[in-house]
């Protein structure tokens, strides 16, 4: 299952595990690549409107709006104030992300920044030296910036479109190489495009943003206090001349992200039954703000506003800057251009060699140690991607040309996104004829990838079924009492019989604020297990998770022809409760939201758990062993 299918049908629900919170890449890149449908419908809008009446496209975005608070005020056309003004929200986003990722994504493991800072910056540098190179002594050289930034969006969607055979890890990997590069993009923008810089209006602006570093350090967590001194650092910044929407970029940077502490969200299950109890709006209050105060402000915010920059604040920067009027004259002035050539040849090519190339001298000299999660050809097909330089381009673009020159930008950027589509096809349709283990190696790599699962498989502990040096490991962590391990357990079956070289382990994560017989179920296998008979007890609990009353457990030992005495006394004397307790506290670490959650081959299983789900999972997987040594 891709990252941009919906995790949706009878085999995809989970009970919610209150002790953990999975983290929003999922929902990060299934939005991003929803909304590169409205970029390319608002983009196609706003070509189709400027060569329909273009002195209407112009009227409008040129129409003058202001804001004033008394004597002071600030005025700009609507094309600006979506630019300067709403993009701020754009890259806020861009900056919840960044620190995402720092914090809990693939950047969590320092050791893994150096691999995708490098690409990031290669994919900045060579495309602006090949601008640099086509325009040396001229005076379009300071459009140097409109050759570097890669819009995420539009790449994730189009590679969902043309990429379909390129492993779902790639999306990650752009994503994070992306994340490098709108920080350095809006660092730029803020250092080299903004003019005439006044000094009190800066210094005003960095007291204002050091007064919002103090108070979050002061743990003040107030979302109006932190809104209201926010537009007030974007006024002062655009009062001073430096491009303000780079004060979006360092609020998402401030915003931490973090798993959800245990104690937090202890408070809100507790809250959350006193409102169930007695539903007052006081309660009712009480447990929206305690479910909300239980999870990070990084996840909250991404939440509530990257739908919206998405879905309506991209696409309406698009709609308001992508217009141009196209006739023979103006696309033979532009190709004849070093402006356009610039940044079609830098993102077409200079792109790709750049995030290629420094993959591969990074993973040269860390000597193996460093490399992507994929293959090569799978980072060539991102770097050809990458080549699609929209939002970020445009918006450098407007602030560096007018007139003539700017149309030759906006033809650049245009011709390079649909260059680097065709160049993506192809590198996708090469990649298919390679023989099939070149191929494989080709998309996969040999990287050993961050391991999701905490604790490692021990076969003198962990219960298994399945060959004990099988290839592929799926392990589940469930609970006895949980419908949905009931569903599973029988795809589970189907997958161990029609696989002979892969094995199963089930790991305890008993449910009890939803499951109140879970806990004593757990424990009733693990009696069993002491007996030699924990699978055995593992399926009657599953085929009956109705009835898990301690007299029904007992029928159940009885059926087996266990001791039915000693199973008492194990079950009287809590036994196994130790195991339970460890698989729990690995569950935790592994960041484990609920039941059932898989792992394959120690990476966590995101999808539908159906027989084709969980398939597709074990092939890749079996594939990727096979690759290595």
């Amino acid at each position: 299952m891709t990252d941009a299918q919906e995790e949706t049908g009878p085999l995809a629900g989970r009970t919610a595990w209150a002790r953990s919170l999975r983290t929003p890449l999922r929902e990060f890149l299934r939005t991003e690549t929803g909304g590169a449908v409205f970029l390319l419908a608002a983009t196609l809008a706003a070509l189709a409107w400027a060569n329909i009446d273009a002195s209407s496209y112009e009227g409008l975005w040129g129409t003058d709006a202001s804001v004033r608070v008394g004597d002071a005020g600030i005025t700009r056309d609507l094309r600006d104030w979506v630019n300067g003004g709403l993009m701020t929200i754009f890259f806020f986003v861009v900056g919840l992300e960044a620190r995402r990722e720092f914090d809990m994504g693939e950047l969590r493991d320092r050791r893994r920044v150096a691999l995708p800072l490098a690409a990031g910056l290669g994919g900045m540098i060579v495309p602006v030296a090949i601008y640099l190179a086509l325009n040396a002594g001229t005076g379009t050289a300071h459009g140097w910036g409109i050759a570097m930034s890669t819009d995420t969006a539009f790449a994730l969607g189009v590679l969902a479109l043309v990429g379909r055979g390129f492993p779902d890890r790639l999306r990650a990997y752009l994503l994070t190489a992306a994340v490098v590069d709108d920080v350095v993009a809006l660092a730029v923008i803020g250092i080299f495009y903004s003019d005439g810089v006044r000094l009190p209006a800066l210094l005003t602006a960095l007291a204002i943003f050091a007064a919002i570093v103090l108070i979050r350090a002061a743990g003040i967590r107030a979302f109006p206090v932190y809104l209201l001194l926010g537009v007030a650092t974007w006024g002062a910044l655009e009062s001073s001349g430096v491009e303000p929407i780079v004060i979006g970029l360092a609020m998402g940077l401030l915003t931490y992200a973090h798993p959800a502490a245990r104690s937090d969200l202890e408070r809100a299950t507790e809250i959350f039954r006193l409102f169930r109890e007695q539903p007052t709006p006081e309660y009712a209050r009480s447990a929206q703000t305690g479910v909300a105060a239980a999870i990070s402000p990084n996840e909250r915010l991404q939440l509530a506003i990257h739908p919206w920059t998405s879905y309506v604040i991209v696409p309406l920067f698009a709609l308001a800057n992508a217009g141009i009027a196209i006739s023979g004259d103006v696309l033979g002035r532009a190709f004849a251009s070093p402006v356009t050539l610039g940044i079609l040849i830098g993102y077409v090519v200079g792109k790709p060699v750049g995030l290629l190339g420094c993959s591969w001298l990074v993973t040269r000299f860390s000597r193996g140690r460093l490399r992507p999660p994929v293959g090569w050809a799978a980072v060539g097909g991102g770097g050809t991607i990458a080549g699609i330089g929209f939002t970020v381009a445009l918006l450098i673009a407007t602030l560096t040309f007018t007139g003539p020159r700017l149309e030759e930008a906006k033809i650049g950027i245009l011709s390079a996104a649909l260059c680097a589509t065709a160049v993506t096809w192809v590198v996708v349709r090469a990649t298919k004829l390679l023989p099939p283990k070149a191929r494989l190696r080709a998309l996969l790599g040999t990287a050993e990838s961050i391991v999701d699962l905490a604790a490692p498989v021990d076969p003198e502990r962990d219960h298994i079924r399945g060959p004990a040096r099988a290839p592929v490991t799926v392990v589940e962590y469930g609970d006895f009492e949980c419908p949905y391990c009931g569903q599973a357990e029988e795809v589970i079956r189907e997958l161990l019989a029609g696989y002979g070289d892969v094995r199963y382990v089930w790991r305890h994560l008993p449910l009890t604020d939803v499951h109140p017989q879970a806990q004593l179920a757990a424990q009733a296998s693990e009696a069993a297990a002491a007996q030699g008979a924990f699978w055995e007890m593992h399926d009657l609990l599953l085929a009956h998770q109705d009835e898990l009353q301690p007299r029904d457990l007992v029928r159940y030992a009885a059926e087996l022809g266990l001791d039915v005495d000693r199973f008492r006394a194990d079950l009287r004397a809590h036994k196994g409760v130790d195991q339970i307790a460890e698989d729990v506290d690995s569950a935790d670490l592994s960041g484990v939201s609920g039941t059932p959650t898989f792992f394959v081959n120690g990476r966590r299983h995101l999808g539908a758990y159906d027989i084709e789900g969980l398939t597709a999972a074990v092939k890749t997987a079996r594939k990727t062993a096979a690759l290595r040594p």
